[in-house]
């Protein structure tokens, strides 16, 4: 059967019939290869020795240098180099091994769970299957993955086709503390085959990196698409406003009322985050901060009043001095209640809870622009 087959793609196929061993190998003789080095020019004696320049002087190769690489064994591709695209990942420097080390972008989601993820959805993407995934040991491994390349094209029947077949181990290990790991790749298994017959290649440990460096980086390149949209994620999130309700003390005739205190319906960490921005606005100066008590010690003065006549009309019904903002995780692990006391620790009174409540319940639900 003749293909109709247009002038430039005619063209197009001429120019490309080289198989990928060709692209390895430089155009043109190796004869070179055959020469020896040549003896100096032998002067006559009466005649002075001319003076030869070493500019061009090849310098001699290392103890690791593998001299056999020469003529058509020699691979004149560049290097391929790891690159760490997505964020919060980089290369190991002196590392010899072919992995990216990866750091966690967000406490609230698992890291090891996180990259599992994105080697699933990446491989899936590429529609590649999976033959083994062992998520408690972090090893995915993929079934064949084949890549075609027409070398000659036949008008009048089948076309020669090169074809590369390899199959991969992503490995994925995370340090205790979770908050960073690293992404290995290894080529397990490699097949090639022209115009069906099987090549007999074997592949050098250069060959291998290349291959694997090549898939490593792209999925790489495809995580850090999937780690942007969760920055932007949590960024709108945390644009959203918080709702806060008044908790009053509640007492009996037998008992002393309690202490009033506001519940955020977020939890910890956004809570903390959120009255970074709102302490000031209220018109709290924040003199220091400690994540793991979950303590603001905030201080009122003449001057964090003016901070809060940029925001709001309203000030504070409190006297100068200093406090302590306490914020604690509520029961249920998604409210955060919210204590004010001042310097000793000790509660402020409820009518003085209850009258702050309003300033900060509308500070902590307006909705903030991402930065």
């Amino acid at each position: 059967m003749l293909k109709q087959v247009t002038p430039i793609l005619l063209i197009a196929a001429v120019s490309a019939c080289s198989s990928p061993i060709d692209r390895r190998q430089a155009n043109g003789s190796d004869e070179y290869v055959l020469l020896e080095s040549q003896p100096k020019l032998v002067i006559p004696q009466g005649l002075n020795q001319p003076k030869y320049s070493s500019e061009y002087d090849i310098p001699p190769v290392g103890n690791k240098v593998d001299t056999s690489l020469v003529g058509k064994k020699l691979d004149i591709r560049p290097p391929l180099q790891v690159l760490p695209m997505a964020e919060g990942t980089h290369v190991e420097e002196s590392s010899d091994s072919i992995k990216v080390v990866v750091e966690s972008i967000d406490n609230d989601i698992d890291l090891r769970s996180e990259m599992l993820d994105i080697l699933k959805a990446y491989l899936n993407s590429k529609s590649i299957k999976m033959v083994k995934e062992d998520d408690e040991a972090g090893i995915i491994e993929t079934d064949w993955i084949e890549n075609q390349e027409v070398i000659d094209s036949n008008l009048w029947g089948a076309d020669d086709v090169y074809l590369v077949r390899q199959r991969y181990r992503f490995t994925v290990n995370v340090r205790p503390h979770g908050r960073s790991g690293n992404l290995a790749i290894e080529l397990i298994d490699h097949e090639e085959r022209f115009d069906g017959q099987d090549q007999d290649v074997i592949l050098s440990g250069e060959d291998k990196r290349r291959y694997t460096v090549d898939m490593l980086n792209n999925t790489i390149a495809f995580m850090s698409v999937k780690r942007a949209q969760l920055i932007k994620a949590k960024r709108l999130k945390q644009s959203l406003g918080i709702d806060v309700s008044l908790v009053k003390a509640e007492s009996t005739a037998d008992t002393e009322p309690g202490a009033s205190y506001w519940l955020a319906q977020a939890p910890f960490n956004r809570t903390w985050d959120r009255l970074r921005i709102v302490l000031p606005e209220m018109g709290f100066e924040v003199v220091d901060m400690d994540s793991n008590k979950g303590l603001y010690f905030i201080s009122v003065n003449d001057d964090s009043g003016f901070w809060s006549s940029l925001w709001n009309d309203n000030k504070l019904p409190l006297e100068q001095g200093s406090y302590r903002l306490r914020i604690e995780q509520d029961r249920d692990n998604t409210n955060t209640r919210i204590y004010l006391n001042d310097m000793n620790d000790e509660p402020l009174s409820n009518e003085m809870i209850e009258t702050v409540y309003q300033t900060l319940a509308d500070l902590m639900q307006e909705d903030r622009k991402m930065r």
